[in-house]
């Protein structure tokens, strides 16, 4: 098993920053694709951000240059830095483990911006 703990959302106004971080602990496995992903009220959950175990990046169209994924290997966390924010990034952000025999969801915290 493998659990995810999120930190770091809350209330920001536009053009502002947060920085969110994402602990995993458990059978993590070292290759493995960490990554974000958000849901807003009536919509579907949507990728924002993944980084592989190797440090290969993909980025929603809608966050390139103003988003960054990092990680950490050693210390099985995924950070995820937000420049730039607009009223439309506002949602639950998830963070989320792939690796071979399964994939987990973290349980999510709440990102405002406020225009």
């Amino acid at each position: 098993q493998v659990r995810l703990v999120e930190s770091g959302g809350g209330v920001v106004q536009t053009g502002g920053s947060l920085r969110l971080s994402c602990a995993a602990s458990g059978s993590i496995f070292s290759i493995n694709i960490m990554g974000w992903y958000r849901q807003a009220p009536g919509k579907q959950r949507e990728l924002v951000a993944i980084i592989t175990s190797g440090g290969s990046t993909n980025y929603a169209d809608s966050v390139k240059g103003r988003f960054t994924i990092s990680r950490d290997n050693a210390e099985n966390t995924v950070n995820l830095q937000m420049n730039s924010l607009k009223p439309e990034d506002t949602a639950v952000y998830y963070c989320h483990l792939s690796r071979l025999g399964g994939e987990y969801w973290g349980q999510g915290t709440q990102v405002t911006v406020s225009s």
